[in-house]
């Protein structure tokens, strides 16, 4: 839990310190040796977290396609908006490489 909270939060190392130091202090929390090897480990492994977090945050990694269009509106709850421009946008993703 506590490196899933660190991850999350993307903790530089003074901010990781602090939290540590908060968690020691509270009731039922961490020992400092505890504290010294979360904030060891973290110090070893920040990179790989992060990419992994941020593999598997994102969908997909490719934009495939684009097409885009200008309608006028021809209903509206508004009489004043209608025949007034609108773009319509469509994004289609996709993994680099893949039909």
């Amino acid at each position: 839990g506590l490196l899933k909270s660190i991850a999350s939060a993307d903790m530089d190392f003074n901010q990781l310190e602090a939290f540590l130091t908060a968690q020691t202090k509270k009731q039922g929390g961490i020992t400092s040796e505890q504290a010294a090897v979360i904030s060891k480990f973290w110090k070893s492994h920040k990179i790989k977290i992060r990419e992994s977090l941020m593999k598997q945050s994102r969908w997909d990694n490719g934009l495939r396609g684009l097409s885009w269009r200008v309608d006028g509106k021809s209903q509206s709850r508004h009489s004043t908006q209608i025949h007034s421009p609108v773009a319509i946008i469509e994004l289609e993703f996709g993994k680099n490489g893949q039909v």
